[in-house]
C-alpha cells in the first residue's frame, strides 16, 4: 500500500514539474505564410459572406437579434 501511494505521488510531482516547462509554439513564425493562404478560408467567398451577412443585420436589426443598428428597412 506505501509503495502505491509513493508510485502516485511520484508521478504526480514529476507530472506538475512538467507543466512548469517552456511552451514552444506550435506553428512557427516563419510557418504563418502557409495558413494565411487563401485556400485555408471557411467560405469560398468573403465578400458575398460580407454582403450577405449585412443583408441579415439590416433584415434583423429590427428584432434587435443581429449587431448592427437601424431598422429592419434596410435604410441604415
Amino acid at each position: 500500500m506505501n509503495r502505491i501511494i509513493f508510485n502516485f505521488l511520484l508521478s504526480a510531482i514529476l507530472f506538475l514539474l512538467t507543466a512548469c516547462s517552456s511552451v514552444d509554439p506550435w506553428v512557427k513564425p516563419y510557418e504563418r505564410g502557409n495558413l494565411a493562404d487563401p485556400i485555408m478560408l471557411m467560405d469560398r467567398d468573403p465578400v458575398s459572406s460580407s454582403y450577405l451577412g449585412h443583408v441579415h443585420d439590416a433584415r434583423e436589426g429590427a428584432r434587435g437579434a443581429g449587431t448592427a443598428a437601424g431598422g429592419g428597412c434596410g435604410c441604415n
